[in-house]
């Protein structure tokens, strides 16, 4: 039983941060998506 207990607790934790990666990965891609439109509205700014 306690082994059972234990097996579920590590995976809750795992799923966390599984979780918790996919939400830096798509911040990161909104990141960049951002910089992306910065670098093409100073071109526009400055043409």
């Amino acid at each position: 039983m306690i082994e059972n207990s234990n097996s579920n607790n590590i995976e809750k934790d795992e799923f966390k941060v599984n979780t918790e990666d996919s939400g830096y990965e798509d911040l990161i891609t909104k990141l960049k998506e951002i910089k992306s439109t910065i670098a093409l509205l100073k071109k526009t700014i400055f043409k």
